[in-house]
């Protein structure tokens, strides 16, 4: 009955958004206090259940998203953005465009988190496409499976670490088969799909690159913009902070050394996401700007945009957190727990469904991936699977078929100005592709190692 419940909310919410044009944030709150009452959460505790859900999701992402939208803002009203993009466009050509954008956002994506590394990287493939005329999303779905992958298969990012740590898998292996099977798998739903879905949503990939929810774009002239090395390395700079902090933490877990205890808590300071944000602001605000002479006004002027252009998609965002919270309190993945107990399926096929079935009813792709890890340890122990590739089965199995609770589905929607349609056929779509490619490869390297 929980799942039928989840369903019918589904609907309900596509029919009020698509059908009855309601705004979307007011029919995401909607439908979670009607599907929290169907599954039990008494009414009294709704509401409360439901600010929780914004609360958490937001609480995870305002700073990031916040700080990253100005950030992105800022490299794009200094021409920083132009510059990296016609250097991009010199170096690669028009023709492989999609690869430049590809390895850039794995590059970025192994070190950042994936909704850090989107508000990066958006300024600067609009920018693409708007200089060579071409649909966003034709460089917008490379960009996403990059990000997807790297968040879903590789540590340092959360669900990979916390269940590798669940699987006792060697941080190390889980990295070596985790490149070995995110490269390819990026490349099939990246550049690969793209193909498909142009076929798919023709409409969506007719829009070119001047629609953009960033606002109106400037126009430069190449030799006024910032140089392409100030440009990156104020793009990059939060890339470069966590990588830091990540690259320490590993070298000392796996050296064992000993260091000062205020070296590590400064280091790990400096390298969350948050305080890298914060700090590659204030870097952006001096390189973007005043060391160009452009006066505070226009800078603060650029950051008032930025936070006005997001304000909306936030509160969708947190919508959908809204909408997840009450089906994890609501014991839907509970109920999905229980109907695979007595499984003799595969242990990296168990791990992946669990984690897939979860995913889909919960939305969080982290609390999918840590749910089934718990359940399939005993399994996994019992028929000697690696443990490394167990990692990779059940973060794939978390990506799968990204929807309407989902924070990912609906920032995707809202950057590139789709329909709920045209989102699933793009975003939905690639997430799945990347969950069962990444199936593909685990099981196929089970076979050789």
């Amino acid at each position: 009955m929980e799942l039928v419940i989840v369903g019918i909310g589904i609907i309900v919410l596509l029919l009020l958004i698509i059908q009855f044009k309601l705004n979307t944030f007011v029919s995401l709150v909607i439908v979670a206090i009607g599907v929290g009452i169907a599954l039990g959460i008494p009414m009294n505790e709704i509401i409360g259940v439901v600010e929780a859900g914004i609360g958490s999701q937001l609480g995870h992402l305002a700073l990031v998203f916040g700080f990253g939208a100005v950030l992105g803002k800022l490299v794009a009203d200094s021409g920083g953005a132009y510059r990296i993009s016609v250097t991009l466009i010199n170096k690669f050509g028009r023709k492989k465009i999609q690869i430049a954008v590809l390895i850039a956002s794995f590059i970025i994506g192994i070190a950042l988190f994936f909704e850090v590394g989107l508000v990066l990287l958006i300024p600067i493939i609009f920018t693409i496409a708007s200089e060579l005329g071409i649909s966003i999303l034709y460089l917008g779905i490379p960009m996403a499976a990059a990000l997807s992958v790297t968040h879903g298969f590789l540590p340092p990012h959360p669900a990979p670490t916390a269940i590798a740590l669940i699987y006792k898998a060697n941080i190390g292996m889980v990295l070596l088969y985790g490149m070995i099977i995110a490269i390819p798998t990026a490349l099939i739903a990246g550049p690969l799909y793209t193909k498909f879905a142009k076929k798919i949503v023709p409409d969506a990939f007719a829009r070119t690159g001047n629609i953009t929810a960033l606002g109106e774009q400037k126009k430069f002239e190449l030799d006024e913009t910032p140089g392409f090395g100030i440009s990156t390395l104020t793009a990059l700079f939060p890339v470069i902070l966590m990588a830091i902090a990540t690259v320490y933490q590993l070298l000392k877990d796996s050296l064992n050394f000993s260091s000062h205890v205020k070296v590590d808590e400064a280091i790990a300071f400096v390298g969350t996401p948050g305080m890298a944000m914060l700090l590659s602001l204030l870097f952006a605000i001096y390189s973007m700007g005043i060391a160009r002479k452009i006066p505070m006004k226009e800078l603060m002027n650029s950051m008032s945009k930025a936070i006005q252009q997001i304000a909306m998609m936030l509160l969708i965002i947190g919508g959908g957190g809204a909408f997840k919270q009450v089906l994890v309190d609501g014991g839907v993945g509970d109920y999905v727990a229980k109907m695979f107990t007595d499984s003799s399926l595969s242990p990296i096929i168990l791990a992946w469904l669990i984690a897939a079935v979860l995913r889909i009813c919960l939305g969080s792709a982290t609390v999918a991936a840590l749910t089934a890890a718990g359940l399939v340890v005993p399994l996994m122990a019992a028929t000697g699977t690696n443990p490394a590739l167990m990692v990779i089965a059940t973060g794939a199995g978390s990506l799968i078929a990204s929807h309407v609770n989902d924070a990912g589905f609906w920032m995707f929607k809202e950057y590139f100005n789709l329909s709920i349609k045209e989102t699933f056929a793009t975003w939905t779509a690639l997430e799945t592709v990347i969950a069962v490619v990444g199936l593909g490869g685990a099981l196929a390297l089970n076979l050789i190692v």
